[in-house]
């Protein structure tokens, strides 16, 4: 057992995505130390302030480009932040193998917004309603889910057929992808599209003045400004917005009181060509999640190698498989490890995992709220619009970081030339595949899993250094 254990660590070390290089921070309290009560509070605020609008953005998207109702909209979102304070809970307590025991904030995906908008579309353009829609994405989600888990029992592989050229090429895709669905709500989202008022000179005069208060924000040297400029420019569109009339309150008086979580209220659905997409992020949502553990265990003083670190990878890993499947159950979107929680820890001083637990009683209160999620589900696709520009493009500039890391050799330039091409066609061109079986279809119709397999497919067959 202790050589496997040092095979294991060895192994470790080689992770090309992991940074064995020690962060330096001024810690207040460790990772197992209990700050008093107030400022254990008051931390716990300034994660949740730095994590909500990351929470709930991928489910208003979504709702809002498959047209769900209102009212489950709103339930989708309370869920959201529901399944956030039990993920959060779980990654911080750590249950037997089960989460890495670090002040690990989760949180919903960015990264399957296209495969599951794409998958909902293709539902309701084969004549199926909002909510078949949501049973068969919820299913995708769920069963795609056992992909991760299955990974983190063998992460020390996972290097070896994930490369940082293949991660680089699928974070930049997801970020490039998603574009379009940013523009279209600056636009005024699909419903401005049926009444023709896309484009209105409203709409992308709310959309720039949401973007110009994020970009002027993060300018300054203020750190708590920097991290709140994403809350405070869709608070500032979403009050410019409510004397133009775009702000509509009228689904707030029929809310309950209390939102009841129902397990699996819209069935679960499953398409086997729709699921390659869904099993291809998981394994890069793995990866993903690596980098965000490893920066988390550096910043709370704890060691980012030997068997401690990797049993902690390994569990935060499985922590997020597991935390998804709970999402899907609750009828809300993937969940992962949160970036954002380690610029709070490194302003805070404060890496207790003990923090997590109120940072998950805030979420899971917050979530049984309706009235939470009711407000926000009121947003105008214009002010989400400015903001998600902003989010989707920094993902893609994240992923152009990791290719620079890279060594661009003749062959490494033409493995991101051709996924990138391939990826962003598909994209811009989706009826180039109407032609082709169903399958095929479904499995490439998203540019990440065409860009992201093409990588990965030849990364491994051409000659020359991996």
């Amino acid at each position: 057992m202790i050589q496997q254990n040092q095979t294991i660590t060895q192994e470790t070390e080689t992770l090309e995505t992991v940074q064995t290089s020690t962060i330096r921070s001024d810690l207040i309290y460790g990772l197992e130390a209990r700050p008093p009560f107030v400022e254990s509070v008051f931390v716990a605020l300034q994660h949740v302030f730095a994590c909500f609008v990351g929470i709930i953005t991928p489910g208003l998207i979504i709702c809002g480009a498959l047209e769900v109702e209102p009212t489950d909209t709103t339930f989708i979102l309370s869920m959201s932040l529901f399944v956030s304070g039990i993920a959060t809970f779980i990654q911080a307590k750590r249950f037997g193998p089960v989460g890495s025991g670090l002040l690990s904030v989760q949180g919903t995906s960015f990264a399957f917004l296209g495969p599951i908008i794409a998958a909902g579309l293709a539902v309701k353009e084969a004549g199926g309603s909002p909510t078949e829609a949501l049973s068969l994405i919820f299913g995708l989600c769920l069963f795609g889910a056992f992909v991760e888990i299955l990974i983190s029992r063998f992460l020390h592989l996972a290097n070896k057929i994930i490369t940082p050229l293949v991660t680089g090429v699928v974070v930049t895709l997801i970020g490039l992808t998603l574009i379009k669905v940013g523009i279209t709500s600056i636009g005024g989202g699909v419903v401005a599209q049926r009444n023709e008022t896309f484009g209105s000179p409203v709409y992308l005069g709310i959309a720039a003045l949401v973007l110009i208060v994020i970009v002027a924000l993060n300018s300054l040297n203020n750190n708590y400004l920097r991290m709140s400029s994403v809350v405070i420019g869709l608070a500032v569109g979403y009050l410019v917005s409510i004397p133009l009339g775009l702000v509509s309150f009228s689904n707030l008086s029929g809310l309950p009181l209390i939102t009841i979580p129902i397990p699996f209220r819209y069935g679960l659905g499953f398409d086997f060509g729709a699921f390659i997409p869904f099993a291809f992020l998981y394994m890069i949502t793995a990866i993903e999640s690596i980098g965000d553990l490893t920066a988390t265990s550096a910043i709370s003083g704890e060691p980012i190698e030997g068997a401690k670190y990797f049993r902690r990878l390994k569990g935060g890993v499985l922590g997020d498989g597991i935390n998804s499947i709970i999402a899907a159950c609750f009828n809300t979107f993937p969940n992962t490890t949160f970036s954002q929680n380690n610029g709070v820890i490194q302003l805070t001083g404060v890496g207790s995992r003990y923090v997590g637990y109120f940072i998950s009683v805030i979420f899971v209160i917050l979530g049984l709220f309706p009235i939470v999620a009711g407000v926000f589900q009121a947003l105008p696709q214009p002010v989400l619009g400015g903001a998600t520009l902003v989010m989707f493009a920094t993902v893609a500039v994240a992923g152009i970081k990791i290719i620079s890391c890279v060594d661009l050799s003749k062959r490494n330039s033409i493995i991101l030339a051709i996924a990138l091409g391939l990826g962003l066609g598909v994209t811009f061109e989706p009826t180039i595949l109407d032609s082709l079986p169903n399958l095929i279809k479904s499995i490439f119709s998203s540019g990440i899993s065409t860009g992201g397999l093409t990588a990965l497919v030849l990364n491994l067959i051409l000659p020359g250094k991996e």
